[in-house]
C-alpha cells in the first residue's frame, strides 16, 4: 500500500495566496496585525519656495507620520515612510530640506489635523499652530513638540506604495523637556499613561 501522507522532514503545504496579493497576507491582515505594534507619531514639514520671486510667497506643506525611525547615529541619519504620489512625496522629490516635530501626548489635535483625508490647504493648517522656522530648512518646527530634527535628504528608497527617504539630521533640538510622546496603537492616538 502506498504513504500518501507527508514524510516528517516535507515543509507544510502553502497555504496559496492570499486575497489581492499575489502572495503573502491581504492589505488587510497586514493591517491589522502592524496596528498591533506601537508607533511614534511625528509631523513632517518642509517649505516649498516660490516658483517665481517675483510672485507669491512659498508654502508650507506636512503630514502626520508613524513610519520613523533611527538608522545611524554616525552619520546622524533617520528614515520616513511616504506615500507615493502624496503631496509631501511630491515635494521631497524636489526638495532635499525638510524637518520633524516629535509631537507630544498633548498635541493629538495637530496629529489629526494633518493625517486627514481630503484636507484643507496646508497654508490653514498651520494657521494656529505654534511654530517657528527651521534655520537650516526653513521648514515649520512645532512648538511644544519633545523634539525637533532638520533633515537634508541622503537617499530615496522606492518601497511598494511608499518611498522610504533617509534624511541626515543637521539640527536636534529638544524645545520640551517634560510630558510624555503621542503615540498611535490600534488605530487610535493613544498616551503613555
Amino acid at each position: 500500500m502506498l504513504n500518501t501522507s507527508p514524510a516528517a522532514t516535507d515543509p507544510p503545504p502553502s497555504p496559496g495566496p492570499a486575497a489581492g496579493h499575489a502572495e503573502g497576507v491581504s492589505t488587510d491582515e497586514f493591517r491589522a496585525a502592524l496596528s498591533r505594534l506601537a508607533a511614534g507619531v511625528v509631523l513632517l514639514t518642509a517649505y516649498e519656495a516660490p516658483l517665481d520671486p517675483e510672485g507669491p510667497a512659498g508654502e508650507d506643506a506636512g503630514m502626520t507620520a508613524t513610519a520613523f525611525m533611527s538608522v545611524s547615529l554616525d552619520p546622524p541619519l533617520v528614515l520616513v515612510s511616504i506615500r507615493n504620489g502624496s503631496r509631501m512625496d511630491d515635494l521631497l522629490d524636489d526638495q532635499p530640506l525638510w524637518a520633524v516635530s516629535l509631537l507630544s501626548e498633548s498635541q493629538k489635535h495637530i496629529a489629526g489635523r494633518f493625517a486627514m483625508k481630503g484636507r484643507l490647504s496646508d497654508r490653514l493648517l498651520f494657521e494656529d499652530i505654534p511654530y517657528v522656522r527651521g534655520t537650516h530648512t526653513g521648514a515649520p518646527l512645532v512648538g511644544g513638540a519633545l523634539a525637533t530634527l532638520e533633515c537634508r535628504t541622503e537617499q530615496l528608497v522606492p518601497a511598494g506604495d511608499h518611498t522610504l527617504v533617509i534624511g541626515r539630521v543637521l539640527s536636534a533640538t529638544l524645545p520640551v523637556a517634560e510630558g510624555g510622546p503621542l503615540t498611535y496603537f490600534r488605530g487610535r492616538y493613544r498616551t503613555l499613561g
